[in-house]
């Protein structure tokens, strides 16, 4: 009897004490622009496997009873893009969390989304958030340095401040980014990604919002180009109400930086007006005297007509409109390893006329359509490009690369480089004059649907892109009298390369994410089929009457990928990848010549728990051929010839991690540290002869050049509501600028170097603070690369100072 007495009284005491344990996960889902969600399915699974479903009510709130423990938080609403979020409850404390569904359009043209959207892809990514930008762009504007903080990037200095980035991804080459698909809002932005990929422009990284790197299996939603990454710029968004900011900047070296912004969003339409604009004097003293400076002016205009919303159905329509124009004294003219020891930052008296003068225009129309379960973006862009780089090409009849290389076997031309009179046309200056266009229309349809236990979350896109670079170049003579270029020989249009090459393309995807309890599996699939042609004219031919030759290739590519991953927990996830690399050939290619490819493989981890985020994947591209391009950045003669590489191999581990001490320790101010590290190992597996400056004859394990066995980035950021200071490094290991193996050789490798940067801002009133930056506190001096021609040195200090100013309703 007593035994039938206790068994009630331990189950109400069992579920008293389970009681208790209980609490709440509640929150709102609002949009970007702070609206009510109303209606969005948010879902919550434990570490368990189990799942519960809520609709939010007309104020876009929900609620769980929860016990205490790890989950995975999703939402999902009509227009917008779906978030998953990691939370972990303690017992005897509730969770009150706002999720922040952004717009669809973000999913479908760029290629994360949001910093949310990283937890739920199995592949690796990378984001520059928008607050982190904000944080950056005070101290600088140079992309490269921007990147640093990114894990898996290869990069190589040229001038200085970015202007000119030279970018790859998990040991492509770095030659003018031609070895990654570069976009801006989810849109190819080289000015020929197909015809010629090398990006003699690229946008300015100063009117930017965030920047999104993807690399892995995931990435074969975009393309031409598959073998190392992507990398997405992501332009202001129309600000939700009236916001004006602006941040005027002054600092050494004659810097004079504006950018400014304004927009305002209503019931059906919005609109923002942007410019960033730069000038300074340059940080190099020219022989003789001479502006080395830049000057920048970057314009954008975007305008939004949209549906008010309903639970069916959703449309919008922008407008975007850009203009962007440099002016750089700048020059592809190197030192000798001797006079960089004597004055780093010399430059010699015959690159006194070299100028770079481009203009770029942007039009693109954007038109979502949303339904209760599917959208479709669709995106019509045109890409307009021109420079002129007037730039020496060659003293006494020999190539620069050459005479700065070995300056005692060429003294007659390093004298006359150096300012020495010399005989009539002894230097030749080349006008590389070149236009580009880029233009085509690209769709994505997305839709979600659940079979059983399974989700999918379906995309289907589809572009047509052509794309031409037209070169009408030639070739200007001078003489050096006491220091001074005068002209003596003027070339006609046309009478160096006279040549138009173009391309045609017609690329699919279909992608399917499919997520059921603790796994995701990613399959994708990407065809692309390539016409490709170039055209060369008579040099006499200025009017191009009718063409000496004709050469037009094809390309097919099916270029497949599959990701999976696995969260052994709510706050952790395994995730693997094995796709195709692909990188078509440009027009003109040789006979024998074939496209970039070969299999690429990831294997990685990402965990998030309180204030604590990290990272580390490791990944192998195993490249079937390689491909190098002859250009004048890479030291050749611009033809723009390819070559073969054969077989290569670059594997390495990347890992980055971020943690707020400050939340860990409960202190009064936050104090978030974040660290990255790549180490990477890029070989030749075959030996064989090659034309292509930086490979030259290569011998089985010679390492790739620009590739740098170690890079590491750390910062650290004290700051509460008034001041904030953050202090930064940056180390890159020695790299070799000429393929080889074994002990590195002075002159053909650059330096190791570490750059420390420190920046700080106080607010002065709400919406209004000072800033003040340096970078390059310890001034230290380094060869960053020695390409195009001759040693190239890194940034000296810079230090500027400035105001910004942020009003909005």
């Amino acid at each position: 009897m007593r035994r039938f007495i206790l068994f009630p009284l331990v189950v109400l005491l069992a579920s008293s004490a389970a009681h208790a344990q209980t609490t709440q996960l509640a929150g709102y889902v609002t949009s970007a622009a702070g609206q009510p969600v109303v209606g969005a399915e948010v879902v919550i699974q434990s570490s368990g496997g189990a799942a519960s479903t809520a609709v939010t009510d007309a104020a876009g709130r929900f609620a769980f009873p929860v016990e205490p423990g790890a989950y995975r938080i999703s939402a999902e609403a009509i227009g917008l893009s779906p978030i998953v979020r990691s939370v972990t409850i303690a017992a005897g404390t509730s969770v009150d969390l706002t999720l922040v569904l952004p717009d669809i359009v973000r999913e479908r043209m760029n290629v994360v989304g949001d910093a949310g959207s990283v937890d739920r892809i199995p592949g690796a990514v990378a984001v520059i958030d928008r607050r982190e930008m904000e944080k950056v762009k005070l101290a600088t504007d140079d992309v490269h340095q921007m990147l640093r903080r990114l894990p898996g990037l290869n990069i190589q200095e040229e001038e200085g401040y970015g202007l000119r980035p030279n970018i790859g991804i998990r040991g492509t080459g770095t030659d003018r980014s031609s070895k990654i698909t570069l976009m801006e809002d989810g849109v190819l932005i080289a000015p020929a990604p197909y015809a010629a990929p090398a990006a003699y422009y690229s946008p300015i990284a100063g009117r930017m919002e965030s920047i999104e790197v993807r690399k892995g299996s995931s990435q074969v939603k975009y393309g031409p180009i598959t073998t190392g990454g992507v990398l997405n710029y992501v332009s202001t968004s129309i600000p939700s109400s009236l916001q004006l900011r602006t941040t005027v900047t002054g600092g050494g070296q004659g810097t004079r930086k504006l950018t400014a912004n304004v927009g305002d969003s209503y019931r059906n339409f919005g609109w923002l007006i942007e410019t960033f604009q730069f000038d300074n004097d340059g940080f190099k003293r020219l022989d003789g005297g001479g502006d080395t400076g830049v000057r920048l002016e970057d314009y954008l205009a975007k305008f939004r007509v949209n549906t008010t919303p309903t639970p069916t159905l959703y449309q919008e329509v922008e407008v975007k409109l850009g203009r962007a124009e440099q002016l750089g004294n700048e020059t592809y003219l190197g030192l000798t390893d001797a006079d960089f020891a004597r004055a780093p930052y010399r430059r010699y008296a015959a690159s006194q006329v070299d100028v770079l003068d481009w203009t770029h225009t942007q039009y693109q129309v954007r038109h979502l359509l949303a339904r209760q379960n599917w959208d479709l973006t669709t995106v019509v862009y045109r890409n307009n490009f021109h420079r002129a780089w007037y730039k020496l090409d060659s003293v006494l009849g020999g190539g620069l690369a050459g005479t700065l290389g070995a300056p005692g076997a060429n003294a007659g031309r390093m004298a006359v480089l150096t300012g020495a009179t010399s005989a009539p046309n002894a230097l030749v200056v080349r006008n590389n004059n070149r236009g580009y266009y880029g233009a085509g229309v690209q769709s994505v349809l997305g839709t979600a649907v659940s079979r059983g236990p399974v989700r999918h979350q379906i995309e289907v896109g589809v572009r047509y892109h052509q794309d031409e670079e037209d070169r009408f170049q030639q070739d200007d003579a001078y003489q050096m009298v006491d220091g001074r270029m005068i002209l003596t020989r003027a070339g006609g249009p046309g009478s160096q390369t006279n040549q138009v090459a173009g391309a045609s393309a017609l690329a699919g995807f279909v992608a399917d994410t499919m997520s059921w309890g603790r796994w995701t599996l990613a399959p994708g699939l990407r065809y692309e089929t390539i016409d490709l042609e170039r055209i060369t004219y008579a040099r006499t031919d200025a009017r191009r009457t009718g063409s000496t030759d004709v050469l037009a290739t094809d390309v097919n590519a099916v270029i497949p990928g599959v990701g999976v991953s696995y969260a052994p927990r709510a706050d952790m996830s395994v995730f693997g990848g094995v796709h195709r690399g692909f990188a078509p050939p440009g027009p003109g290619a040789a006979s024998g010549t074939q496209a970039e490819h070969g299999i690429n493989y990831e294997l990685g981890t990402r965990a998030q728990r309180n204030a604590v985020s990290a990272d580390v994947v490791a990944f192998v591209n195993d490249y079937r051929n390689l491909l190098g391009r002859d250009s004048l950045a890479t030291g050749g003669s611009g033809e723009g010839q390819l070559f073969n590489g054969g077989k290569a191999r670059v594997s390495g581990l990347e890992a980055s991690a971020q943690w707020d001490i400050g939340n860990t320790a409960r202190l009064p101010i936050a104090l978030p540290v974040r660290v990255a590290y790549t180490a990477t190992q890029a070989e030749f597996r075959n030996s064989f002869r090659s034309q292509f400056g930086p490979w030259g004859n290569v011998l089985i394990g010679d390492e790739l050049p620009y590739v740098p066995h170690h890079q590491f980035f750390a910062s650290i950021e004290a700051g509460g509501q008034a001041v904030r200071v953050r202090l930064e490094a940056s180390y890159v290991s020695r790299m070799r600028t000429l393929a080889g193996q074994g002990a590195f050789v002075p002159s053909e490798s650059t330096d190791a170097y570490l750059v420390v940067g420190l920046s700080g801002e106080y607010a002065l009133t709400n919406g209004t603070s000072l800033f003040a930056s340096v970078q390059n506190v310890t001034d230290n001096v380094y060869i960053a690369a020695r390409h195009p021609s001759g040693v190239r040195p890194g940034l000296p200090r810079l230090a500027q100072v400035g105001l910004k100013v942020d009003f909005g309703r």
